[in-house]
């Protein structure tokens, strides 16, 4: 075959460290439109990103160029030193170390967008930690708990 084709949506999450509230309100909206430019830079397409005051969801498609690690870091070091360039306040704010990195198929698409879109409404009910693991158990990924947190 003489091109390279594909098609990767990906359902990625990640915390503030210590899931400390650092992503208020008032920042929300920008820092959501800052993290959705962050794949369209490494040729994919973000569909949508939310999240809390602690932690972030973005599902996007990721490029063929590109791995979910990389994108990871990319999103989590731009979005980074954007946040602390927005005053004194955010100044010691930190990602946490990993994250979680989910497939989702075209046609389930629509429902993660729609679960990104009601986090405040999820978490009135659940917490951040409830959440992160019952993805894992979803997508049947091994983890040790003691190594999930920082």
């Amino acid at each position: 075959m003489p091109q390279s084709l594909s098609q990767l949506l990906v359902h990625m999450i990640f915390s503030t460290k210590g899931r400390h509230p650092w992503i208020d309100k008032s920042i929300q909206p920008e820092l959501w439109s800052y993290l959705s430019a962050i794949p369209k830079r490494y040729d994919g397409f973000t569909i949508q990103t939310g999240g809390t005051e602690d932690h972030i969801h973005i599902l996007f498609t990721l490029s063929r160029k590109m791995c979910v690690a990389d994108m990871a870091m990319h999103s989590k070091t731009a979005s980074s030193k954007w946040l602390k360039s927005r005053g004194d306040a955010y100044a010691p704010f930190q990602w946490q170390k990993g994250y979680g990195a989910f497939s989702v198929s075209k046609s389930e698409s629509p429902k993660v967008k729609q679960y990104i879109l009601n986090q405040e409404t999820h978490h009135k009910k659940m917490t951040f930690q409830n959440e992160f693991i019952a993805f894992l158990k979803k997508h049947e990924i091994e983890y040790d708990e003691q190594y999930i947190w920082d």
